[in-house]
């Protein structure tokens, strides 16, 4: 049976998209994202599973480094949505509680709910890791922001549900592979490029995809690692790797980047739009 790992716990949202884009598989929870990587680039797990942007908090920048430091293929993404509940012990009540804990984005996406309890904040690693904490220990007085599954896994009662600030919360997972064959039909692609400190080096790479009429849905810098006050650009384009204008408009990038990576081409999730 195919291997899965994703990072957190049973119950994390994580899982969740996991199981979504591999319902057949066997599901292996890993302490983090970069422990993730390693598992897929040994050959400990046949495919990786990792949060890549969140409608709410942008880009998780852990994952986008990480794809420049291994070798690894982005061959399929699903879109989760993230309902945040409050979970404490049997028989707790909002009353009771005197700490929270959870994910500092979780945390950060539910400060308004937080706001108004008398209650200290304590970041985790993973939601249902909070989750999980409480009920192995047995913790009197403290809840965590997860999500309703990890409730039910763990045997905690739901305190308040939706109380992230904004109700529309999404995260973008990616599934990872050494092998680049996308899960279905590409219609989507990734890649990262660098440019030089030359005028107009970031508009004549654009240009290679305006001029083809190929739109870009994303497109963000982040430092260079190990190469001090250097970036480089990460873009989503939607249109498959293989398509005639996206092999043209790649080959018309590399003539102005300093590097180009095709990070993955791969089917794109479907998104909600309310």
């Amino acid at each position: 049976m195919d291997v899965v790992a994703y990072p957190g716990e049973a119950g994390a949202y994580s899982e969740e998209g996991a199981l979504a884009l591999f319902p057949d598989a066997e599901h292996r929870p890993l302490p983090s994202i970069r422990t993730v990587f390693e598992s897929v680039e040994v050959g400990r797990a046949d495919w990786g599973l990792v949060a890549m942007d969140n409608s709410q908090a942008g880009s998780i920048n852990e994952t986008y480094d990480l794809f420049l430091r291994h070798g690894l293929h982005l061959v399929g993404e699903t879109v989760v949505r993230v309902d945040h509940c409050l979970l404490a012990l049997p028989g707790s009540s909002i009353d009771d509680v005197r700490e929270v804990v959870s994910h500092p984005q979780a945390i950060a996406q539910c400060e308004e709910f937080l706001s108004v309890l008398d209650v200290t904040v304590r970041a985790e690693y993973n939601t249902a890791g909070a989750a999980k904490l409480i009920a192995e220990n047995r913790l009197d007085q403290v809840a965590a922001i997860a999500s309703r599954r990890a409730a039910e896994l763990y045997g905690l009662e739901v305190l308040a549900d939706r109380i992230q600030t904004y109700p529309d919360n999404d995260t973008r997972f990616g599934a990872l592979s050494r092998d680049p064959s996308p899960l279905g039909k590409p219609d989507k692609s990734s890649f990262v490029f660098g440019v030089g400190h030359v005028a107009g080096s970031l508009y004549r790479c654009l240009g290679a995809f305006a001029e083809r009429h190929l739109n870009l849905t994303k497109l963000e810098s982040r430092p260079r690692p190990g190469r001090p006050w250097e970036y480089v650009f990460y873009a989503d384009v939607d249109a498959a790797a293989q398509a005639p204008e996206m092999v043209d408009a790649l080959a018309d990038l590399s003539e102005h980047a300093t590097f180009t990576r095709l990070l993955g081409t791969y089917a794109g999730a479907v998104r909600r739009t309310s």
